[in-house]
């Protein structure tokens, strides 16, 4: 088994989240915040700002007139694209190498974490489901971060994990565990931890896959670890973990949808995906 806290030294060389997106996030999620605030907090951080800006005057949003200022930006796209784009513009660099002891390219982990981000928007809005919009968007985005320091370990270990997985019938991630003595989970709380995200947000990426029972009762939980499971049904960049995941038809139950409003919402996520490509390709 692999020394733990030789995983965990090497939390250290991500590129941490910025402290101005970790607190406009904590705006986002409060109702008596104004778009006022997130713009001057924007606007301390000149990257951000430059990013913000070149993204808003792209051809993907077509505002007929050249946006200048972060202020405009805000008022042009509102709370919900703007925490958007500045969460897509914190994560991108971290996510975007190839992970190949988990069968992913170069820019597959990262296109997954989007697409998981995106249709756990469009679940939430199509079905009524109460949640945190904010806190379920980055929490799908940012729930396979232990993916990338977790990978090289995987790679010495894929055998082992791979006979666990065929001959005994363990997920992927339950193999993990037992091999390596943690899972991608587990290290993405800990990253979680490590940036000051609040204790919800480190709930729901240590639990996303649903193999605490107590999570499954958990609606934001419940809501991202659907949405991975609509990826996988998508066939969206999911890599050999997905080849075995756990399905927990109870989840769909207990939250009153049926596979009927996962096909609608792959639908949906199916006429929508060459825009989002279109901003990928732009942060």
């Amino acid at each position: 088994m692999t020394d733990i806290r030789e995983i965990v030294n090497e939390i250290e060389t991500l590129r941490p989240i910025p402290p101005v997106a970790a607190k406009i996030l904590e705006l986002a999620e409060d109702i008596n915040s104004s778009l006022a605030e997130i713009a001057d907090l924007i606007i301390h951080d000149p990257s951000l700002t430059a990013n913000v800006l070149r993204i808003c005057n792209s051809a993907n949003f077509g505002f007929s007139r050249k946006v200048e200022s972060v202020h405009d930006a805000t008022t042009l796209l509102g709370l919900n694209r703007i925490v958007k784009l500045v969460l897509l513009d914190s994560l991108s660099h971290n996510l975007s190498g190839d992970q190949q002891s988990y069968g992913l390219g170069e820019g597959e982990l990262w296109r997954h974490a989007v697409l998981s981000a995106h249709v756990v928007k469009i679940m939430g809005a199509n079905n009524g489901v109460p949640h945190n919009k904010h806190l379920v968007f980055t929490a799908a985005l940012i729930k396979d971060i232990g993916k990338v320091i977790l990978g090289r370990f995987v790679a010495f270990s894929f055998e082992k994990i791979h006979i666990l997985v065929k001959s005994h019938g363990y997920s992927f991630n339950e193999a993990e565990k037992e091999v390596i003595g943690m899972n991608h989970e587990e290290l993405g709380a800990l990253i979680a931890e490590r940036w000051r995200f609040s204790e919800k947000l480190i709930y729901i990426i240590r639990n996303h896959h649903l193999s605490d029972e107590s999570a499954r009762d958990d609606t934001e939980t419940a809501l991202v670890y659907l949405a991975d499971l609509v990826c996988m049904m998508m066939g969206m960049s999911t890599g050999v973990d997905g080849l075995a995941y756990r399905f927990y038809s109870d989840v769909l139950n207990r939250m009153s949808l049926t596979e009927k409003d996962l096909q609608t919402v792959i639908a949906a996520t199916g006429e929508s995906w060459e825009k989002l490509e279109s901003l990928l390709n732009l942060v």
